[in-house]
Formats: structure tokens, sequence, C-alpha cells
């Protein structure tokens, strides 16, 4: 499958959901999607940037906008991420990485000399008819999350 583009409709997908559901990406039509691939619940750069981001969830409602993190953990894993931080938004668990795969984020990584398959850091931006909007890649935690908002703020 192709890696979804920028201005491309995403393909909609249909992942298991911290709130015991399935969610399918047309379940936000007419929303705003902040889709944000990290690689791993309880890490501190994941914690970091899922606290950031609730810290904000409420501004990204105030524009139409809902808040997704998507990991190949465990709902299990979710839910004690969810119970310790307080986190206001959907987590789905991607545990065969087919939508990371598709949106070009399961990457070959190095770490202290080992290579290993995992999430890169990324985050999505869908507008209300489904399109990509917007992407950050490799992202670096420190004020991206206030950078989305402020894109989210102009669209």
């Amino acid at each position: 499958m192709a890696e979804v583009q920028v201005g491309q409709r995403v393909p909609d997908f249909r992942l298991p959901a911290s709130n015991g559901e399935e969610v399918a990406l047309s379940d936000f039509k007419g929303q705003k999607v902040v889709i944000y691939f990290y690689p791993k619940d309880m890490t501190p750069g994941c914690t970091t940037e899922a606290c950031d981001f609730r810290d904000v969830h409420s501004q990204f409602k105030d524009y139409n906008a809902v808040v997704i993190g998507i990991s190949p953990d465990d709902l299990k894993s979710h839910d004690k991420f969810i119970a310790k931080h307080d986190l206001p938004f959907l987590l789905l668990s991607d545990e065969d990485h087919e939508v990371a795969e598709m949106f070009g984020v399961w990457k070959l990584k190095k770490n202290f000399g080992k290579e290993y398959m995992g999430i890169e850091r990324s985050t999505f931006v869908v507008d209300e008819e489904g399109k990509l909007a917007k992407e950050w890649r490799k992202v670096k935690v420190k004020d991206h999350v206030q950078e989305v908002l402020n894109f989210v703020k102009t669209m």
C-alpha cells in the first residue's frame, strides 16, 4: 500500500481503542483529526508528548479537532497509561502496525547499536473532509504540540 501523502484522502482504518470499542477514522468525519504516532506507553518522551496533548486538549476541542494517539502497545498498556496520566483522548492499539505502515512511520531504528523495527514519532492532521492536511515526521517532543495546535487554529 502506498504511503499517505499531504492533500490526499486518508484511507479509512479501524483499530481497537482505549474506550473498549473499535474506532474508525470515518467516525470523525466533519472534524479535524490529530493523529499522533508514538513508540511506547510509559516511556519518558511518549509520556511528555501525551501530557502536552492532554494539557491543551480543550483548545483542540475549541477548534473542532480530536486527538488520537496510536502505538503498537496493547489496550491493557494503554489503559494504565491513560489512568496514570489522566489522558482525555483515545489511544488506539496498532499491534500489527498496519496503520503505522500506511502512514510510513513503521521504520528501522537504531538504539545503542541495535537495529529494530519501531514507530518513528510522527503527527498528522486530517481535515474535516478526510484529507491529510499536514504532517510532522521525526518529531522532537519539545514545543511540538503547540506547533500542531497553532496549525489547527489556522485551518
